[in-house]
């Protein structure tokens, strides 16, 4: 059965490489998930662009695992010298837009869904969801989706880790900050001067160390990138805005690190959004130990993934490299689709029987 799946996932990642599916317009690509799912005797949900399923032996008293990962693409870079959308195997690598990330993850992970599909007496329930909006963070993906699936107990998010074990992720805040001081005449030195007040703030956020630091990441990282005052020369500003990017580590919630520098600044703080939080999973959790057991490695992430979005312990793992993402002639190698395959597989027998 699993070399069968395995054949059936590689042929659909063809398909949907051939499928243009851009943010906002994954509408075909959706349809091809739905139809591999009913081909398969799955009974399906389907709103916007997301496609999610439950097992067939469904138990609401036992805990749901979900299976996620994304079927949205970036568009191609003008690097590209091969057609993205032409579905090519070469020397066992399978070229084509989204072939790595993150078709391959994806086509694994409806692979191993429809291997425990009809399976009884299993100890957790299986929740597949094919989403949208990935690469661009947006609100009608695994977002939207969520609250339609019920209570879950952990996820594990498709995304290219060479079969490694992504423990934890980076959230991301973007602040915008506004130093306030008093408009007057340079020549007079009236005024006060609030690029002069920024800069006492902008000291305090690159010189600050967190109290918590996180085991994968170290400390949070917070950069000065964006700054703008004044209207003309001879005229004392009465603002100061300046724009800082905080890396958020599993020790904090976006929430604690905004009420953390809003307590420390004297500046105006808001934070463009909180929905991007560090996620992170205890290596303790069996979905960990089975990896670790079938000699896969942990680390942190430093990217940022639908995984932001969840608020239970979630695994980043899949098939494919991330340093293949969004670059030219991106490929999967078919072997990691196979690997990919029969390692969810062993992790996840290893806690659901």
């Amino acid at each position: 059965m699993k070399k069968e799946l395995t054949i059936e996932a590689i042929q659909l990642l063809q398909s949907l490489i051939a499928t243009p599916s851009f943010s906002k317009e994954e509408g075909n690509t959706a349809a091809l998930i739905a139809q591999f799912l009913v081909k398969h005797g799955v009974s399906i949900h389907r709103d916007l662009h997301n496609v999610w399923a439950f097992n067939k032996q469904y138990d609401p008293k036992k805990p749901t695992i979900l299976l996620n990962s994304h079927h949205d693409t970036v568009r191609p870079n003008k690097d590209y010298t091969r057609d993205p959308f032409q579905p090519e195997i070469i020397d066992g690598k399978l070229y084509g837009l989204g072939s790595n990330d993150a078709g391959g993850c994806l086509v694994s992970l409806l692979a191993t869904f429809l291997y425990f599909y009809e399976q009884e007496g299993l100890k957790y329930n299986f929740c597949m969801a094919a989403t949208a909006e990935e690469e661009i963070s947006g609100t009608d993906g695994l977002e939207y989706v969520i609250p339609q699936l019920g209570e879950l107990s952990f996820a594990i998010v498709g995304e290219p880790t060479q079969m490694h074990l992504a423990v934890a992720e980076r959230g991301l805040m973007v602040l915008d900050c506004v130093a306030h001081g008093r408009s007057g005449h340079a020549a007079r030195s009236e005024g006060e001067n609030a690029i002069l007040k920024a800069m006492q703030d902008i000291d305090w956020f690159t010189s600050y160390q967190f109290p918590k630091v996180s085991e994968e990441f170290g400390p949070i990282k917070m950069s000065v990138t964006m700054i703008q005052a004044g209207t003309q020369h001879n005229v004392v500003p009465a603002s100061c805005d300046f724009v800082v990017d905080v890396r958020v580590t599993d020790a904090y919630t976006n929430e604690e690190v905004l009420a953390l520098v809003q307590e420390h600044v004297n500046c105006e703080v808001h934070a463009r959004s909180t929905r991007l939080k560090p996620s992170s999973i205890a290596k303790e959790h069996p979905i960990v130990q089975a990896g670790i057991q079938l000699g896969r490695n942990t680390y942190g992430s430093p990217t940022t993934s639908d995984q932001a979005l969840l608020d239970i312990p979630s695994l980043k793992c899949g098939p494919g490299d991330s340093a293949r993402s969004h670059t030219a002639d991106e490929f999967v190698y078919v072997s990691e689709i196979e690997e990919g395959i029969s390692l969810y597989i062993e992790m996840l027998n290893q806690i659901v029987k």
